[in-house]
């Protein structure tokens, strides 16, 4: 992979960073999601010194098309996430319209953990100021939809011995890093309604994707008739939590919290949640 402009390296992160999102319906934003699974290599460890994820809006020859998305710089074993694992590095509200790449921005702390046990300082051959952009492909965000970036990292092609290396005289620099990542661009439209009792309550609802650690968190309310409803989910298990944000009249039974787990939702469909009481 070509290392062009900025070591962006920042797609990397073993934990990731969680999103809440408004009621799709209420408002004029996308999802945007970015992800990073890893083909296994020969290593014990790869931890990559995450500190920035940019995608660009503009043509590529417009400098100032660049935004930052939302990240906490972290440190990140990549091999942590293998055969079909992955990792959620940024999950957001986002604008809807086109975005043309991705740029990954590493820091000067990254290693890697040969079969030997010995921490190696892991290098770009221009430094943490240059970088790689991935390029996408009529990559659109709609209004109510949420788009996945999913980076397939490849250790094995990824880290190369030097070729002038003296294990004798600089152990530490054995290795260089030349990213070959796998772009993936792919829309999420899953859907979770349902109704909740007594419509008075004013619930607040969460739904919290349980099958991925750290859960990643999708917030709506209920409407004036206990209506709620969000689209853009991704595919996987939910926990539904709703929070009451009134008190029940002093001649009703009080209004208590409740939850609902084990909530499937899948791409292209809908799911419907049984009616709610929160008496």
């Amino acid at each position: 992979m070509k290392l062009n402009h900025f070591l962006s390296f920042a797609a990397l992160t073993a934990l990731a960073l969680t999103g809440c999102s408004k009621d799709p319906e209420s408002d004029n934003t996308a999802k945007l999601e970015v992800r990073l699974t890893d083909a296994p290599g020969d290593f014990r460890a790869v931890s990559l010194d995450v500190r920035q994820i940019e995608v660009h809006l503009k043509d590529e020859k417009e400098p100032d098309g660049w935004q930052f998305l939302t990240f906490n710089p972290q440190m990140v074993n990549i091999l942590d996430y293998v055969n079909g694992k992955s990792a959620l590095l940024v999950s957001t509200d986002f604008a809807p319209g086109d975005i043309k790449e991705i740029r990954l921005i590493l820091g000067p702390n990254s290693t890697v953990t040969g079969t030997d046990g010995f921490v190696y300082d892991l290098k770009t051959p221009s430094g943490e100021s240059s970088g790689v952009k991935l390029k996408l492909d009529k990559v659109t965000l709609r209004q109510n939809e949420t788009f996945q970036l999913l980076l397939d990292f490849d250790v094995a092609r990824s880290i190369k011995e030097r070729g002038n290396w003296d294990k004798n005289k600089k152990k530490q620099e054995r290795y260089i890093l030349k990213p070959v990542i796998r772009l993936v661009a792919q829309a999420l439209s899953g859907g979770l309604r349902g109704t909740v009792m007594p419509a008075a309550a004013l619930p607040q609802i969460l739904a919290i994707r349980s099958s991925l650690t750290p859960a990643d968190t999708f917030s709506t309310a209920a409407d004036a008739s206990g209506a709620f409803r969000l689209l853009g989910l991704p595919s996987g298990t939910y926990r539904v939590e709703l929070y009451p944000t009134t008190t029940a009249p002093a001649n009703e039974p009080a209004y208590r919290n409740a939850v609902r787990a084990g909530l499937v939702v899948t791409s292209n469909q809908e799911t419907v949640l049984a009616p709610v009481s929160l008496n």
